[in-house]
């Protein structure tokens, strides 16, 4: 039996959001113990020219969902990207995680030769639906996933590799 796009798209992405979500509450519970000011990390850099935690977390959303919806064939929700707090940034990985266990399988299988077009900095992409699951969306989701992960290792927060994938 061969893997769906279905399987390999939303059940991957709400589970990996799950697990940012474990881990964002660990960074605040993290921040809470050691008197630092959340916005500290949720700025946090691991070099001048990247994205801080906040954009990575809002680019990962932004993969999950646009992917499904395009998939499916639906209109991609439209989120603000004016979070400030660690509230709201998870209040947008639970309204990612509805969104995408809303689609059904049967709304996105079969969608492997579907056109899929999208502007990404400025630039038009154009993709059928396998090739931008596969080569576009799962390695620019995963990105912005593992530098999040690595913005907080890398600012104390305990976490580790189990927290990451989640318990398997």
């Amino acid at each position: 039996m061969s893997l769906s796009m279905y399987e390999a798209s939303a059940p991957t992405f709400a589970s990996m959001l799950r697990n940012l979500d474990a881990i964002l509450v660990k960074t605040q519970a993290h921040a809470a113990a050691r008197k630092i000011d959340p916005t500290v990390l949720l700025n946090a850099r691991l070099f001048p020219d990247m994205y801080p935690l906040l954009r990575q977390v809002q680019i990962a959303t932004d993969q999950a969902k646009g992917c499904v919806a395009r998939l499916a064939g639906v209109e991609v929700p439209r989120y603000e990207d004016s979070e400030q707090s660690f509230d709201e940034i998870r209040q947008r990985l639970a309204k990612t995680i509805a969104f995408v266990e809303s689609i059904a399988p049967a709304q996105i299988d079969g969608s492997e030769e579907r056109d899929i077009a999208l502007k990404v900095g400025g630039r038009e992409l154009s993709f059928k639906g396998k090739p931008y699951l596969v080569g576009f969306v799962l390695p620019n989701f995963y990105f912005h996933l593992v530098t999040a992960y690595n913005i907080l290792r890398h600012n104390g927060v305990e976490i580790g590799k189990r927290d990451f994938t989640g318990e398997i």
